[in-house]
């Protein structure tokens, strides 16, 4: 049995060391996106403007109207004095070609007091620049930036989730051959043979470090009471990994066999095919009306923060937050109402805490996984995660190198 571990360990750590490193470095460094994404970009995100705010909608139009080449999908609704409102946008169809037109942004920031443009970006570029920097680290960490081809953008997520799940079952075979050996019987070998110590005392080197031994042991060490140390950590992380990225494909169908959720327009939805655009009926304005008048009626403590129509389901999504409040937009602070684009019926909601035992599981995945359900130590602590697994990844290859090397070793002085 441990034989057929020790090869499964091997392999699936192969296989997923490189994707681990990746992930675990961009993750340590995207716990704090939002923090440095404002101090690299603070030229285009903090303003000068003092005074009312304008309305959002009518910011957007100003978007629209200093390009018309492009229409707004994300409005941000929550505006604060001295801080950019965010715009996402997309290209129009070019009636001289019948193809988008060809623009190199889809991020607009605005001032919301003087409605003045800020800066663009483009937060899908493949691109180190300071602009797009923390979007590209982002789209790293989760889909690799993988490009779309045989008519879907899902392959990155696909493949991000497909490491996460083999690294998730590989922990629990790591976990296993970090347990000591079955001591054999007093009638198999002689007692001299035999450990001495309980179980647990013999499993406790396996959480030691050899410090003064220093070079192979130390590495050895590293990588396997390391694991163990963040071993709880690690089987939450690669969960939740696995469970956004592979949301609609296997987690959310699973949960729904298993217990009783309640499923939201996401879930009941089929997309439309990629690179189609369903245009929708209903305007921004009626549907944040709509939005605001039935958040109202719900109860919601937050005003809406932000409304996005990316045109590839018929219906807008409202996110209702604190706006200078970034942890409850990331955490268990953020509700959403989503409204029909055709006809303004509201078809579902999400709201933290609320619903059945299997919906707030859902709802956890991604507090979890970014840590912000427990605040600022639940980031310290992904974000020093993040570096543990890189550390974890790049000690089971030095691990694997120094095996192989020494099976070479042993293999030509056979043949001697």
């Amino acid at each position: 049995m441990r034989v057929i571990a020790t090869l499964l360990h091997r392999w699936a750590g192969l296989a997923i060391a490189l994707f681990l490193i990746v992930a675990g470095l961009t993750g340590a460094i995207t716990s704090w996106d939002h923090e440095l994404d404002e101090w690299l970009n603070a030229d285009i995100m903090e303003t000068p403007g003092r005074g009312p705010l304008r309305d959002p909608i009518a910011l957007a139009t100003a978007v629209e109207a200093a390009d018309p080449r492009i229409e707004v999908s994300y409005i941000s609704l929550g505006l604060v004095e001295g801080h950019a409102a965010s715009f996402l946008v997309r290209p129009l169809t070019d009636p001289a070609t019948g193809r988008p037109y060809v623009i190199d942004y889809n991020n607009v920031f605005v001032d919301p007091v003087t409605a003045q443009i800020t800066g663009h970006r483009d937060s899908l570029a493949i691109s180190l620049s300071r602009r797009s920097l923390m979007p590209f680290l982002r789209h790293l960490h989760y889909s690799l930036h993988i490009p779309a081809f045989w008519g879907t953008d899902r392959w990155g997520y696909w493949l991000m989730g497909g490491v996460a799940l083999v690294w998730l079952v590989d922990s629990f075979v790591a976990l296993y051959l970090t347990t000591p050996r079955r001591l054999r019987q007093a009638n198999d070998a002689p007692q001299r043979h035999r450990k001495p110590g309980s179980w647990w005392q013999r499993w406790k080197p396996s959480w030691l470090l050899r410090w003064k031994d220093g070079g192979y042991k130390l590495n050895f060490d590293l990588h396997r009471a390391g694991g163990l140390w963040v071993w709880g950590i690690i089987l939450v992380v690669s969960f939740t990994s696995f469970s956004l990225n592979l949301y609609r494909e296997i987690f959310y169908p699973v949960m729904s066999l298993v217990s009783q959720t309640t499923p939201g327009p996401y879930e009941t939805q089929t997309p439309a095919p990629y690179g189609t655009y369903l245009e929708p009926k209903l305007g921004f304005t009626d549907a944040v009306r709509v939005a605001q008048t039935e958040a109202k009626r719900r109860g919601f403590e937050t005003s809406a923060g932000g409304i996005y129509y990316g045109g590839d389901y018929a219906f807008y999504n409202v996110s209702f937050f604190d706006p200078e409040n970034e942890m409850g937009a990331t955490g268990m602070g953020l509700s959403n109402l989503y409204i029909d684009a055709n006809d303004g019926t509201v078809l579902g909601e999400h709201r933290p805490w609320k619903g059945t035992a299997a919906d707030i599981f859902v709802q956890l995945q991604l507090p979890l996984h970014s840590g912000r359900i427990l605040g600022m130590p639940g980031r310290i602590m992904m974000s020093l995660m993040g570096v543990m697994v890189a550390m974890l990844s790049v000690t089971g290859l030095v691990i694997w190198e120094r095996k192989r090397r020494s099976r070479r070793l042993r293999a030509r002085h056979a043949a001697l």
